[in-house]
Order: C-alpha cells, then sequence, then structure tokens
C-alpha cells in the first residue's frame, strides 16, 4: 500500500525514520583530567566574582564588550562607545547596520541572563534570543489583567455569557477546522513570510533547530563542559542562523550556566579571539574537546582580568566616597563606572538625573581615583575603567 501526493512515494514496507545528528566518540580517559582541571576553575572564579559582589556590574560590563568581540569575529568593528550609548538611548549619529547587529547581541545575552537557566534552550528561548518572540519566560513579568465591566458584552468574547459554558469553546474549534479545510483545499494561500533573495530555500531552519536540541537533550548526562563543545560544533555544523552566528557561544555560555558551573555568561568570544583554536571542520572529536577548553580557559583570564580592574578601581573610589555626604550622588557615579565600559558626563547627567555640571563637579571631587580618561579630547570626553 502506497500513499502518492505532489510527487511523493511513501510506502510501508520503507518507514520515515527521524534524522538524528551523530554524537562524537571521545576519549573520556584523555580528556577527563582537562574537563575536570577548566571546570574547577569556572567554578573558582563564580565564586569570587559572586564573593566581591561585583558580579552585576561585571557581567554588564562584559555584556557591552562581549556585543562588540561577536561582530568583530565576524569581520565587522564596532566602538564599544557608540554601543553603550546607542544602548542608553544617547546616540550622536545614526545608528549603522553594525552597531543595529551588536545590539541585538547585546539584547540576547541579557535575555539569556534574565531568565531561569534552562529556558534559552528551548524553542521559545531560541526565538526570543533571536528577537522575533516573546522575551518573557518562566521567571519573567506577568501581564496585569484588566478588569472589564460586566454590563458590556462588547468587552467578553462570543457566546461567554450563554447558557452553555462550552458553547464558545466548541464556536472557536469549529472556526479553526474551517479555516484549517480551506487551507487544505487551496482556498487560502500559505503566507510567504521569508524572502528567497535573503533565506536558503534549502536550509530547513526549523529541522536544525530540532537536531541541535536533541543534541542538548542526549548530551545533558554528559560533563558540562564536553556537552557544551559538542553543542557549540553541532551549531557550527549545521550552520544555525547564519546571519546570526554570534548566537552560537552565547548558547554555549547557556549551557555551562543551565549545567551550574556558573551563574553568569563567560566572555566566550573573547576566549575564542585569544585563543589559537579556529575550528576549520576537519578537526578530531578530541582536537574540538580542546580547542573549546582552550577558549573557557582564555575566557576565565579575560574575566579575571577585569575583576581585578573593577576590584582596584572600587577600592579607589571607595575611599572619597566614603568621605561624602549620605545625600551625595558620588557612590551612584562609582556604581555607574563599575557597571558601564564608559562614562560621559551627559550619559552620567542622565542615569543620576543631575545637571552636566555636576557631574564634572563630581568627577573633580574623585581625583586621583577618578578613573582613566579614554578620549583626550575637550569637546567629548570619556573615562571608563581599563
Amino acid at each position: 500500500m502506497s500513499f502518492r501526493g505532489r510527487g511523493l512515494d511513501f510506502n510501508e514496507a520503507e518507514p520515515l525514520t527521524p534524522k538524528s545528528y551523530d554524537l562524537p566518540d571521545l576519549p573520556w580517559e584523555t580528556i577527563g583530567g582537562r574537563l575536570e582541571k577548566e571546570a574547577i576553575a569556572v567554578m573558582r572564579f563564580d565564586a569570587r566574582l559572586e564573593a566581591s559582589d561585583l558580579s552585576a556590574g561585571w557581567q554588564s560590563r562584559c555584556d557591552m564588550t562581549e556585543a562588540v568581540r561577536v561582530l568583530i569575529l565576524d569581520g565587522q568593528l564596532v566602538e564599544v562607545g557608540d554601543l553603550v550609548l546607542h544602548d542608553a538611548g544617547m546616540d550622536v549619529r545614526s545608528p549603522t547596520h553594525e552597531l543595529t547587529r551588536a545590539a541585538a547581541a547585546l539584547r540576547a545575552r541579557r535575555i539569556a541572563m534574565g531568565r531561569n537557566a534552562p529556558w534559552p534552550l528551548s524553542i521559545e528561548g531560541l526565538a526570543a534570543l533571536r528577537g522575533i518572540g516573546s522575551a518573557r519566560g518562566e521567571g519573567g513579568p506577568k501581564s496585569k489583567r484588566v478588569a472589564h465591566d460586566p454590563d458590556d458584552d462588547a468587552a467578553f468574547p462570543p457566546f461567554a455569557n450563554d447558557a452553555d459554558p462550552w458553547k464558545a469553546h466548541f464556536a472557536e474549534i469549529d472556526a479553526l477546522l474551517e479555516r484549517t479545510s480551506k487551507m487544505l483545499a487551496g482556498e487560502t494561500p500559505l503566507p510567504q513570510s521569508r524572502s528567497h533573495l535573503v533565506y536558503d530555500e534549502d536550509v530547513d531552519e526549523a529541522e536544525n533547530e530540532d537536531l541541535w536540541l536533541d543534541v542538548v537533550k542526549r548530551t545533558a548526562h554528559w560533563p558540562a563542559l564536553a556537552a557544551a563543545a559538542v553543542a557549540w560544533d553541532a551549531w557550527l555544523n549545521l550552520n544555525l542562523y547564519a546571519r546570526q552566528p554570534w548566537l552560537g557561544l552565547i548558547m554555549a555560555g547557556a549551557i555551562l550556566r543551565a549545567r551550574g558551573l556558573t551563574n553568569h555568561l563567560l566572555p566566550l568570544a573573547a576566549g575564542f579571539k585569544q585563543s589559537k583554536f579556529r575550528p576549520q571542520g576537519r578537526e578530531s572529536a578530541l582536537e574540538k574537546i580542546e580547542g573549546f577548553c582552550q577558549i573557557v580557559e582564555e575566557a576565565v583570564a579575560v574575566g579575571t582580568k577585569d575583576l581585578d580592574r573593577l576590584i582596584l578601581a572600587r577600592e579607589l573610589m571607595q575611599r572619597v566616597t566614603g568621605k561624602c555626604r549620605s545625600n551625595s550622588k558620588l557612590p551612584e557615579l562609582m556604581d555607574l563606572f563599575l557597571s558601564r565600559p564608559l562614562v560621559t558626563v551627559p550619559l552620567g547627567a542622565k542615569f543620576l538625573k543631575v545637571t552636566p555640571k555636576a557631574v564634572d563637579l563630581m568627577l573633580a571631587q574623585l581625583g586621583g581615583a577618578r578613573p582613566r580618561e579614554l578620549t583626550g579630547r575637550l569637546r567629548y570626553r570619556a573615562w571608563g575603567i581599563v
């Protein structure tokens, strides 16, 4: 018995088998020690970050610098100052295409950090990180219900006030079946929302998403670093979201966070930039795992150096802020320096809700504890912890 339709022939003797991504056969005796070493380094850094009470500021700075680095890895240059001002709604020029992509990468990292750990590793999470779905996950804010007037029939759905409470549900089901029948009969054309000039018609992104999520599920019992490495390699092999290649490293960091190694998103783009590993597609499974371990090792080193800078800068500024009045805005300016790669006078005036002259006076009050000036110009001045 066969079923024919649109030129396809499906026989009962040849059942369809779902596609599956082949997991590599890893030599655990060889890489087990390296995985344990890097996992301990990640957990030590995360514990030190939590104990320093600078985790929020460090993560905010890391998200902005990582959004710039992923664009650099993609061959596009974005100034971190432009991204900081664009994020604050204070653009000094019209946003470029590169700046818009960097802002999308920054938004994706913030969404991945702002939701529960397993949520980004789902269909809804992938859609939200890409910017095509709702960013509200399990831990997101719930919408407020509006109280309708009970005497206003227009505020309620049809059949809501009928004696039979199931009549409205059955009416909705009948309407859905009617629309489905028309679409199957060809009376209602399917919407074409994707242009073949931009997207490859031969690539099924939905199928690739399912394959990648299946890889994440099948490696759930693996060591966290090995699971993240295999998931990142599968992301590259499947070429998921060719227009957003920076999502792969974010998802690898989300796996490490979901597995409990860290409560933050590591700067894997910085680690990839500093490491010597460059995937070519012909490496063995052992080389890919070792390469990802190099990326994580460099990411932890970059994060540790930035944390050391923040700790030193906070100690210097606290010597001045500890002597100021209780109603002074100087501690808030210090927190702004600790959470942004750079700060300008208009930016400080907007966030602190003071005048630009007050920001100038506070900068002068910091004296030698003031962060380094980055521009060296009189018209556009910026300071940052570097």
